[in-house]
């Protein structure tokens, strides 16, 4: 299981995701010249000033951004030997596109998405499935009812600490190209799943 550190979050971690602007001389000359008054102050005071200033808002801008902040509550995580039929339809109820799946003792060991059962169906979208059952001689071959959930579910599954930091969870995220990602405790027990909408809505970095 790939866990992101829980370590609080640092503005140099928010900058090593968020690149500021260089400043060059011209653009540091060109602001001095509207500030009234005389300024006792080199172009690279400036820009050290600038990025001290930089590190610090961002920090202060994403000091919340923790993953157990926006986590969403998982009424039924999936079990590895629960039927792929009634994986499904926990999973059409849930109104995810994937779901964590958990052991005995509540720690994730992996994700079944819906791509999971694209591939279990040797397709690559579900339109190509319908059309595929639109034709006369598609027969539908995979007995879902007797593929349990630890054959079909991706693993290991991308994890994020609950006290993870926008840093770190953006890394989690550059991990896989999930639309999910489970929330977990430090001992691997699920809390939650993270929406990555809902992480990259909260901050407007859906571009």
């Amino acid at each position: 299981m790939a866990d992101a550190s829980s370590a609080r979050h640092h503005p140099d971690a928010a900058s090593a995701t968020a690149p500021e602007l260089e400043l060059t001389d011209s653009d540091i000359l060109d602001a001095m010249q509207h500030i009234p008054g005389y300024l006792d102050i080199t172009t690279e005071d400036f820009r050290i000033i600038y990025h001290l200033a930089y590190r610090h808002a961002l920090g202060r801008q994403f000091s919340d951004a923790r993953a157990e902040n926006l986590m969403r509550a998982v009424a039924s995580p999936l079990l590895p030997d629960m039927p792929l039929d009634e994986a499904a339809k926990v999973l059409v109820s849930s109104g995810y596109k994937a779901l964590p799946v958990v052991d005995a003792k509540g720690c994730v060991i992996g994700m079944l998405t819906e791509t999971d059962f694209l591939r279990r169906l040797k397709v690559d979208t579900f339109l190509e499935l319908l059309l595929n059952m639109l034709d006369a001689t598609f027969e539908f071959k995979h007995r879902c009812h007797e593929t349990p959930v630890s054959e079909a579910m991706t693993s290991p599954a991308v994890t994020v600490n609950g006290g993870a930091g926008y840093a770190q969870t953006v890394g989690a995220f550059r991990e896989h190209g999930g639309r999910s990602m489970p929330v977990v405790d430090s001992d691997g027990r699920l809390r939650g799943l993270l929406l990555r909408k809902d992480f990259f809505g909260a901050y407007n970095l859906e571009n």
